[in-house]
């Protein structure tokens, strides 16, 4: 991996190409340059004259992954990748940005350790060089820095950290990085720091942006930055809508997420089962990226403000609505009472719920994730152009509480409502079967590796959330040593860190990642894989159009690419 020195100030030409294109499941693919230099000159040449089916970027230490529209798309970019001629030009310097540093971390004396520095010389080889961002990723506001020299070159920790503290100063490889919110992460801590790496109320929502150069500062104690007053205290006044009168375990606003972001650090996001989404959007007349609720294992429960039409799509649940007794029919009842009215609703349906209504998801039968569509869909602020709820950058709208009301927005396409659609099969507590596609790390394993991969069941471990699903099994060994420079990852991925136990991303994955992946599941079973509920079981096959040998499909899928390419 190349050192990045301060940028020239006068601007020299080189020509370079891309070395090799990897797949990266059925939608992307990674092209792999000699270094940073032209991993920048390919970001820019794509960002500046885009790719057919081109729908994100992200470049990483020596890889740029380029995202398709389609599989067809991905598989034509292979041969236009490798033709291009990168022209690099050097850019002025950026920002110098000073970050104060109170250097206690978990992982400074290990590091100490490490590099044969101990703790204090590691603080003065962290403050005595200045860093440059040289690409962001794994979060909004995480900057990728690399310093003027190895002097802090440290591995990953084997096993990642489920949550790491918001301002976490790191190192990982040659790389130092802030955190810029709580989050997983596998860098090892040597500090924290106040300053707030991510906000977008400013015009620049990045404090340290690629090509800014950073000076770490040692204090003793931070100064902490006071957050901005609130404007109005509870939710404000919504005269159509729902009101959440019960979240339960988790509901979140999402729509189909906001892709092209992801050189800011940004995912997709948006909902896991993005099927379900669309069909219950079609049944109420709205446009298909409408904003619904998602709600995870039932329990969810709202009352409707104003006359509302509804549908629930996902895990089959059962749907109760109550309509409560009338003042009339108490006076009339012999006890003082009279029983609320009480009906159960189809799935996949349009029904009305009338004003004071109130709807209640249950348990689901089969399946996760249940969605909750209103017609004219969920109102809420978008961020990025999406309303979609990010749970690993902490972007859109905060997760739903009890009291809070949701607004009817009024994103529909049709003066109707559709007709009512069939639901798929949706997984038990047995086991799921997914189909995945080789690579882009599949060379990081043997072949007893990839048959153990595929010829075992995998459970879903509690840990799982919207970042990724924590599978247990028998462990995969990898087949060389070292550490991988981090690069570009995707929803379907599954990452292997050191301990072996594999990690299936899902919406709100990292943006980058420096644990190989094997293999990444086809974009026609991401749907399938968010239902899998906890507790339940995966069994990974390689895609039905390769050969059934997972050593031979490997060098199957990579030649299909480069048939492509000639």
């Amino acid at each position: 991996m190349e050192t990045v020195s301060s940028p020239a100030t006068a601007s020299r030409v080189l020509s370079a190409r891309v070395l090799a294109v990897r797949p990266v499941g059925t939608t992307a693919v990674l092209a792999e340059l000699s270094g940073l230099r032209d991993v920048l000159a390919l970001q820019a040449l794509l960002l500046e004259a885009p790719l057919p089916g081109q729908v994100d970027v992200l470049a990483a230490a020596e890889t740029v992954m380029v995202k398709a529209d389609s599989p067809a798309a991905a598989r034509r970019m292979a041969a236009r990748l490798l033709a291009m001629d990168l022209t690099v030009q050097s850019h002025a310097e950026g920002a110098l940005v000073t970050i104060d540093t109170v250097y206690d971390g978990e992982d400074l004396a290990e590091v100490g350790r490490l590099t044969g520095l101990g703790a204090d010389g590691v603080v003065a080889a962290h403050t005595g060089q200045v860093w440059t961002v040289a690409f962001g990723g794994f979060a909004p506001g995480f900057g990728y820095m690399v310093g003027e020299n190895q002097s802090l070159e440290v591995p990953r920790r084997s096993s990642p950290r489920t949550a790491v503290p918001a301002g976490s100063v790191a190192l990982a490889g040659n790389y130092s990085a802030v955190y810029p919110r709580q989050s997983p992460g596998g860098w090892q801590l040597i500090g924290r720091t106040a300053a707030p790496m991510w906000d977008l109320s400013r015009e620049q929502p990045a404090l340290a942006a690629p090509g800014d150069r950073v000076q770490f500062r040692a204090v003793r104690e931070l100064v902490e930055i006071p957050a901005a007053p609130a404007g109005t205290s509870g939710h404000p006044s919504v005269e159509s809508g729902l009101r959440i009168l019960s979240p339960g375990l988790q509901s979140l606003v999402q729509d189909l997420g906001r892709p092209g972001h992801a050189g800011l650090g940004v995912s997709s996001a948006g909902a896991l089962d993005r099927a379900s989404v669309r069909r219950a959007n079609r049944v109420l007349g709205n446009g298909p990226s409408a904003a619904v609720i998602e709600s995870v294992a039932g329990g969810l429960r709202v009352q409707a403000v104003g006359d509302q039409v509804l549908a629930v799509t996902g895990a089959p649940s059962a749907l109760t609505v109550v309509t409560p007794s009338s003042a009339a029919e108490t006076d009339d009842a012999e006890d003082g009472s009279w029983p609320d009215e009480v009906r159960t609703v189809p799935m996949a349906t349009a029904f009305a719920l009338l004003d004071g209504e109130t709807l209640t998801v249950g348990a689901p039968e089969r399946g996760f994730r249940t969605y909750l569509a209103i017609r004219g869909g969920v109102e809420a602020e978008s961020v990025l152009g999406s309303r979609s709820t990010d749970t690993m950058s902490g972007i859109g709208p905060a997760p739903l509480a009890a009291g809070q009301v949701l607004g009817a927005g009024a994103t529909t396409t049709s003066n109707v409502v559709g007709n009512p659609e069939l639901q798929p099969d949706y997984p038990d507590a047995g086991v799921t079967v997914l189909d995945i596609v080789p690579g882009p790390r599949d060379d990081w394993f043997d072949a007893a590796a990839l048959e153990s991969l595929c010829s075992q069941d995998w459970a879903v471990t509690p840990r799982s959330n919207r970042v990724g699903m924590r599978l247990a099994g028998e462990p995969l060994r990898r087949s060389r040593d070292g550490e991988l420079p981090s690069e570009g990852t995707m929803a379907g991925a599954l990452q292997i860190p050191p301990e072996g136990q594999p990690v299936l991303f899902l919406a709100d994955h990292p943006i980058t990642g420096g644990y190989p992946v094997i293999g990444v599941v086809a974009d026609y079973h991401l749907d399938l894989a968010a239902q899998v509920p906890v507790g339940g079981s995966i069994r990974f096959r390689w895609a039905p159009d390769l050969p059934a040998s997972a050593d031979t499909s490997r060098h199957h899928f990579h030649d299909s690419l480069d048939e492509v390419s000639n």
